[in-house]
C-alpha cells in the first residue's frame, strides 16, 4: 500500500509540475526573443533619430562602428544614395531592406535571427535602418532558465515524493500491525491484540479484531467447561450399565455385555481426550521427524521384545522437519503401533520406516499379520478410531493417510508429511 500511495502522489504531482513547468519554459522562450526584438527596435529607432541629424556619411559611419562594438543588435543603415553602411553585406540585395524602401516599418524572425527595419524619411530620399540579431542572442539565458525551472519541478516531485512516503507509512504500518495480531489468534495466541491506532477505517478493523479475539476466547472457555463435565456427566449411568451387566445371571451374555461397555467406555474417553486437546498452532509448529521417530520407536521396542516381536526400523537421516508438534506425531506413531499390538498376534513382526522424499517424507508402518481382510478392526479394549485420529493429523498439517498390504499380505499404513523450512 506504502509503495501504491506513493506512486499515486508521484503521479499526481507530476502531471501537476509539468503543466506548469511546459507552459513556463515556454514563456521564457517568448520573452527572451521578445527581450531582444525589443532591444533591436530600440536600437533601430535611436539610430534613425541620429540619420535625421546627421548629414554626413562618414560620422554615420563612425557613430555604427561603435555603436555595433558597444551592443547586442548589429545596426546597419542603407543611405538614399545606395551605401550599406555597419555592414559589410550589401543592404541593397535584402528582400527586406527592398521592402522597407517602400516606406513599411516591420520586424521579421526567421531561423537565423530576427531584425527590425525602420524607414526615414530625409531631404534627399529614403534612409533604412537595419537592426538585426541571430538565433542565439534571441535564445540568450533561455538554456538557464529552463535548468532553474526543471530544477525546482524536480525538487517538488522530490518532496512530493517524500512527503507520500510519510503518508503511506502512517497509513500502512498500523494496518501491519493489525495483521500481525491476526496472524497471532491465527497460530493460537488469543492473548493477542491489535493497537487501536491510525485511520478512522484502521481503527474500526483493530477494534473489531479485538472483539472477535475476545469472543473467541470466552466461547473456547466456556466449551471447555462443558467438555471438563462430560466425562463426569457419562460415568455414571455407564457405571449403572456396567452394575447391571454384572447382574446378568447368564455368564455369555454378561460377558458380551461387558465388552460393549468396555468399548463405549473407551470411546468416550476418547472423544473427551481429543476434545480436551488445546487449541492447535499447526501453522507453525515445527519438529524434526528423524529424531521424533526415532525416540518413540525406541520405547515401542522395548515392548515388542517383551512380546517377541521382531522389530525391524529404518529411519532417514535428520533433520526432516515437519509441521507437527512432536505431541502430535508421537501421538500418531503411538496410534500405529498400538494398531499392529491391537489386531495381530504376540510374536508378530513389524516394520518402521521414514524415508525422505521431494518436499515430503514417508512414515510407514507394516506387520507380517493377516492383513486388513482378517484382522478385526474394532475388538475388545480397542474403539478404532485410532486411524481416523491419525488420519486427521495428517490431513491438518497438509498430509495424507493411506492404508495397504505389503508383498506378504499383512497390514501397511502409509503417512505422508510435508517438509518445510
Amino acid at each position: 500500500m506504502r509503495s501504491r500511495i506513493s506512486w499515486l502522489v508521484l503521479a499526481t504531482t507530476s502531471a501537476i509540475v509539468m503543466a506548469f513547468v511546459i507552459p513556463l519554459c515556454l514563456l521564457v522562450r517568448t520573452l527572451a526573443a521578445d527581450r531582444a526584438m525589443s532591444a533591436a527596435d530600440q536600437a533601430a529607432r535611436n539610430v534613425a533619430l541620429v540619420v535625421t541629424g546627421l548629414h554626413g556619411g562618414q560620422q554615420l559611419d563612425g557613430y555604427l562602428s561603435d555603436l555595433n562594438r558597444s551592443i547586442v543588435p548589429q545596426v546597419a543603415v542603407l543611405t538614399t544614395n545606395g551605401r550599406s553602411l555597419g555592414t559589410t553585406e550589401d543592404l541593397r540585395q535584402d528582400p527586406d531592406v527592398r521592402r522597407a524602401l517602400t516606406g513599411e516599418g516591420f520586424r521579421v524572425t526567421d531561423s537565423d535571427g530576427g531584425a527590425v527595419l525602420l524607414p526615414v524619411a530625409v531631404r534627399h530620399g529614403t534612409v533604412v535602418v537595419r537592426a538585426s540579431v541571430s538565433e542565439s542572442d534571441l535564445r540568450r539565458g533561455v538554456a538557464a532558465a529552463w535548468s532553474g525551472i526543471i530544477g525546482l519541478g524536480l525538487v517538488l516531485l522530490a518532496l512530493g515524493w517524500l512527503m507520500a512516503r510519510q503518508l503511506g507509512r502512517r497509513i500502512s504500518e498500523p494496518l501491519r500491525g493489525v495483521a500481525v495480531t491476526a496472524h497471532q489468534l491465527r497460530e493460537g495466541d488469543l492473548s493477542a491484540r491489535a493497537e487501536v491506532r491510525g485511520t478512522p477505517e484502521t481503527v474500526e478493523l483493530a477494534r473489531a479484531l479485538n472483539g472477535l479475539a475476545e469472543r473467541t476466547g470466552e466461547l473456547l472457555a466456556a466449551e471447555r467447561v462443558v467438555v471438563a463435565d462430560l466425562s463426569h456427566r457419562l460415568r455414571t449411568p455407564v457405571t449403572a450399565l456396567r452394575l447391571d451387566a454384572e447382574a446378568v445371571d447368564d455368564p455369555a451374555l454378561s460377558q458380551r455385555l461387558q465388552e460393549h461397555i468396555t468399548v463405549l467406555q473407551l470411546t468416550v474417553d476418547q472423544i473427551v481426550k481429543e476434545a480436551r486437546r488445546p487449541v492447535q498452532s499447526t501453522l507453525t509448529a515445527r519438529c524434526d521427524a528423524a529424531a521424533t521417530i526415532a525416540d518413540r520407536v525406541a520405547f515401542w521396542a522395548a515392548l515388542a521384545e517383551d512380546d517377541g516381536r521382531p522389530l525391524d526400523v529404518q529411519v532417514a537421516t535428520g533433520p526432516l522437519p515437519v509441521p507437527l508438534s512432536t505431541t502430535d506425531l508421537a501421538d500418531l506413531l503411538d496410534v500405529l503401533i498400538d494398531n499392529v499390538f491391537a489386531h495381530t498376534a504376540d510374536n508378530t513382526g513389524f516394520a518402521v520406516a521414514l524415508t525422505a522424499g521431494q518436499g515430503s517424507c514417508r512414515l510407514t508402518v507394516s506387520d507380517d499379520g493377516a492383513g486388513w481382510s482378517d484382522a478385526p478392526r474394532v475388538g475388545p479394549g480397542h474403539t478404532g478410531l485410532g486411524l481416523d485420529f491419525a488420519r486427521r493429523t495428517a490431513q491438518n498439517c497438509g498430509g495424507h493417510l493411506t492404508t495397504g498390504t505389503t508383498a506378504s499380505g499383512g497390514a501397511q499404513i502409509e503417512v505422508r508429511l510435508p517438509l518445510v523450512e
